[in-house]
């Protein structure tokens, strides 16, 4: 397949500007410059970002030249969002932001030119700003917005309402400086864009080129890579590799194969087969071990994306010996846990932290080999627990019956 039937097969082009056979054509043609941005909001992306930087790798290795943008002027202003104003940040904290994400790119995308925004508007004055753009975009033209018409019901400040202005010059800006003829970015972004291609045509009478990804939903409609309202970072320390592996392994079957297109890089006959296994025998979950296994090894290498399927591996079967407490943690994050301050028998440290509900129940527990400590059976209901016990002198694992866990945090 062509590139532009390879993204169109995966669902990744929803919002074409101007006609989709002139899009083809410089898609499938020589060699462009084209760019995504994003405003350093946090010093790390999220998987919410992946699908973007996929976007930008595809077509890195279809051998165009991706600017990535990391908006260090837009992220003192904040793009609307469509319920709240964003919250300003501190210089600081934006540039400590850039520096994060910067590094995160030049990784996910090693051939990406890496460019800030506040590097062309540090020195522009608002009145040659107003004179050089302003007058170029109608309001009735900036109201008629999805997002603005939104924010509206709201209220909406003059700083938000001028951040299409910005993007918009961005766009104008890196056709001019580094022969950006394209822009790509998530389908939120599509009023944004537009102002861009206008500009360039109104300023330069030039034609530019851009098309939008549809946002990528789980099943519920939430965004792509929110769990429990957290978002998943690309950033392993915030996020460890393994927690993604674990999100991405637990795909609905009806999300699956989507993802399988917009997240790996596999081809359309490996994917095919992989699904058509899926089909056959749902209950091995092929699709989505791969899924998880694909991704995490683009975000973070193959030996983490190994060591995470070694993890889940353990600690589905209540296997902890060469497990670290990271990744215990990392794996058992929603286990309820307990302060464990002192030696105490087995029996009582089962009533006192309601594993079992009296001291009848929890021999009863013991003697039936139902209580596990760090993974090994204790059936001896005179046994006392020590820290000394401990997983790197932190953790004690309890478990009753198959399922049920609970983590004793040593108190220091």
């Amino acid at each position: 397949m062509t590139l532009f039937e390879d993204l169109k097969w995966r669902g990744l082009i929803k919002d074409v500007a101007g006609e989709e056979a002139d899009l083809q054509k410089v898609l499938d043609g020589a060699p462009f410059s084209f760019y995504w941005g994003t405003d350093p909001t946090a010093d790390s992306l999220h998987l919410g970002h992946y699908s973007s930087l996929c976007m930008a790798k595809r077509l890195a290795n279809a051998g165009h030249h991706p600017v990535l943008l990391c908006g260090g002027a837009t992220g003192r202003i904040g793009d609307p969002r469509p319920t709240a104003e964003r919250e300003i940040i501190s210089e600081e904290r934006v540039n400590a932001n850039i520096n994060g994400i910067r590094n995160q790119i030049k990784t996910l995308v090693p051939t990406a030119e890496l460019v800030d925004n506040y590097d062309w508007m540090k020195d522009y004055t608002f009145l040659n700003f107003l004179r050089d753009i302003g007058k170029y975009i109608n309001v009735n033209y900036m109201l008629d917005k999805d997002i603005i018409r939104r924010r509206l019901e709201t209220g909406i400040t003059f700083a938000e309402f001028s951040y299409m202005l910005l993007q918009g010059y961005d766009f104008m800006h890196l056709y001019q400086e580094k022969n950006c003829i394209m822009q790509v970015a998530g389908s939120d972004q599509w009023g944004n864009i537009t102002t861009g291609v206008d500009l360039i045509r109104k300023n330069l009478d030039k034609t530019a080129y851009a098309f939008t990804m549809p946002l990528i939903l789980d099943p519920s409609g939430k965004k792509f890579g929110k769990s429990e309202g957290n978002a998943l970072w690309l950033d392993k320390d915030k996020t460890s590799p393994y927690e993604i592996y674990q999100y991405l392994i637990n795909s609905d079957d009806s999300k699956v194969l989507e993802y399988l297109k917009v997240f790996t890089f596999l081809s359309k006959e490996q994917i095919e087969e992989i699904y058509k296994q899926q089909q056959a025998a749902p209950e091995t979950r092929i699709a989505q071990k791969t899924l998880a296994w694909e991704v995490v090894k683009d975000i973070h290498g193959q030996a983490e994306a190994d060591n995470a399927v070694n993890v889940s591996q353990k600690l589905f079967a209540g296997d902890f010996k060469g497990l670290s407490v990271k990744d215990i943690k990392s794996g058992m994050k929603s286990v309820p846990s307990f302060d464990f301050a002192e030696e105490l028998p087995l029996v009582d440290v089962l009533v006192n932290n309601k594993i079992a509900s009296s001291k009848r129940e929890a021999r009863e527990f013991i003697s039936g080999n139902a209580i596990s400590v760090n993974g090994e059976v204790i059936n001896d209901p005179t046994k006392v627990i020590t820290k000394d016990m401990a997983i790197e002198g932190e953790i004690l694992i309890f478990r009753r019956g198959k399922k049920k866990y609970f983590i004793g945090n040593i108190s220091k």
